[in-house]
């Protein structure tokens, strides 16, 4: 009985698609046929994350089940009038306001509001490559990674390991290690579920990450997290996509005052006022998606957000005056006609 010959095709599962291939096909090969750029994209054979320096020695074999992801929607700092910075993991921004990359009408609206806001940090989620459609814009060919940070979020994620795992694969597909770190505990609030958050942000750190951490605004929570490695906190001020605005002031303060890593109300925002809040509290910046991208003008309310911060910033460092219970004349009564 003749044996098989290399030239045999084989069954792939590519991106929860079935595909065909030549018997003897290396990763790299199934990659350039789909039409993407190895330098842009992560791969994970049977679970397994292939580092792209080994992509042309590994050899598929029939019944392989392949994932293939990118970075999707998921600008430029300027001095203020004394330099006023932050820093987290060693890195050092002047923007205090991070945007999302998510539900923009298309990848240009995204550049020219992130480039309006004067992010230098934008959130990036990861997902399935289109493989029908390999040509398609990425993200990155509009905002590069090279002039705004990137980070990759796990948006969508429910449990721990599902978030590692997607992280484990962002970092293979760009190499950072600074992430965004949310897990989820149901679909209709949206509320992080602590208790995973918790063990994902101890693996994660463990394994070389710097993750920032979505949570609940909880001032105990937020120390757990710092304990755990978390290099950032960041309590929602209200369910995220809801326009709320930030809902506990109270706590959202003792956080600030209570925590050494950098603070950033994350999910809530509705309108610049809000984000002038978060910074007034004593938060070290805001992070937001919606209250842009829904924005019947995303690019004039990017540009409001980026004063929005600076204003609250500017506030807060001043100190804001006393509250009294009854009125106070602003001119003296004293010498009047």
């Amino acid at each position: 009985m003749a044996s098989r010959e290399i030239t045999d095709e084989l069954s792939l599962t590519v991106n929860g698609e079935s595909r065909r291939i030549r018997g003897g096909s290396r990763l790299a090969e199934l990659v350039v046929l789909l039409g993407l750029d190895p330098k842009k994209v992560a791969v994970e054979r049977n679970a397994v994350i292939v580092p792209r320096s080994t992509l042309p020695d590994v050899v598929l074999a029939d019944g392989d089940v392949i994932e293939i992801v990118h970075f999707v929607g998921g600008g430029d700092g300027r001095d203020g009038p004394d330099d006023d910075t932050w820093t987290v993991a060693g890195r050092t921004f002047r923007s205090r306001l991070i945007v999302g990359t998510g539900k923009y009408k298309d990848f240009a609206q995204n550049a020219a509001a992130v480039a309006a806001s004067g992010a230098e940090i934008v959130t990036v989620a990861v997902r399935r490559v289109n493989i029908s459609d390999p040509k398609a814009p990425m993200l990155t060919d509009f905002i590069d990674p090279k002039t705004i940070t990137y980070l990759p979020n796990t948006a969508g994620c429910f449990t721990a390991d599902e978030a590692i795992r997607t992280l484990r694969l962002a970092r293979e597909a760009g190499g950072w290690d600074l992430v965004k770190l949310e897990v989820l505990g149901e679909a209709r609030t949206l509320y992080p579920d602590m208790r995973e958050t918790l063990k994902a942000t101890e693996v994660l750190a463990r394994e070389g990450f710097l993750p920032m951490v979505y949570c609940v605004d909880d001032p105990i929570a937020a120390k757990q997290l710092e304990e755990a490695g978390a290099v950032a906190v960041m309590p929602l001020g209200a369910p995220i996509g809801s326009g709320l605005g930030i809902q506990n002031r109270v706590t959202i303060r003792l956080i600030a005052e209570g925590a050494s890593v950098p603070v950033l109300v994350d999910a809530g925002v509705g309108t610049a006022s809000d984000a002038s809040v978060a910074m007034e509290l004593g938060c070290d910046g805001v992070l937001m998606n919606t209250a842009i991208a829904e924005a019947r003008d995303p690019i004039r309310m990017a540009r409001a957000m980026r004063l929005a911060v600076e204003a609250g910033r500017q506030a807060y460092r001043a100190g804001r005056m006393a509250t009294r219970k009854y009125a106070d004349p602003s001119s003296p009564l004293a010498g009047l006609i």
